[in-house]
């Protein structure tokens, strides 16, 4: 019974490694290497494609190259941090020839109400990868050395309880080995 444990423990163990090294890898390495921006989604505007908590990552583009059924996030207002990644569902232009987006979220059932430009757009959505954003939601801002703490705290302690069963298993290992030469 205890080596099944000590084995599906182990198994357990890997699992979690693997999970968390490829949403490292997804949702910090990646991204930076590429140039690539990622964001969180907040609300269920984009559903089903995109649904709260999935972490999109969006890659720069040229305006140009932007079409209809693009995924897009752009800022609110030119300039400021607030953004929005909803689909593109319609392509114009100003009098001056500044390309404009028509926008909409896939959960709504019209258009957003004013027309993005170029300027306010950060690039298009390159991947998403689904219930990620939330863990990057709780390792941001101030609650980022809270979790950080907590985490270290747990995988110290994990390891603490590793190393003290291992020593336990040599200790009886030893044991029985001379209880057997006597």
């Amino acid at each position: 019974m205890r080596v099944a444990c000590r084995l599906a423990g182990r198994g357990l163990a890997a699992v979690v490694v693997v999970v968390a090294g490829a949403a490292l890898i997804l949702g910090v390495l990646v991204p930076r290497l590429a140039g690539a921006t990622p964001y969180t989604v907040m609300t269920r505007s984009m559903e089903p494609a995109l649904g709260v908590g999935t972490l999109v990552v969006v890659r720069p583009v040229e305006a140009a190259a932007v079409a209809t059924g693009d995924v897009i996030t752009y800022q609110l207002r030119s300039g400021e941090p607030a953004v929005v990644t909803h689909r593109v569902v319609g392509l114009g232009t100003t009098a001056g020839g500044e390309r404009l987006f028509v926008t909409r979220g896939d959960a709504n059932e019209v258009a957003d109400p004013r027309p993005v430009r170029a300027v306010q757009v950060r690039g298009a959505v390159w991947y998403a990868v689904p219930g990620l954003g939330h863990v990057s939601s709780l390792a941001s801002g101030q609650q980022r050395q809270v979790w950080g703490t907590v985490v270290a705290a747990g995988l110290l302690g994990y390891a603490g309880l590793l190393v003290v069963r291992e020593v336990q298993a040599r200790r009886a290992g030893t044991a029985r080995r001379e209880g057997a030469a006597a």
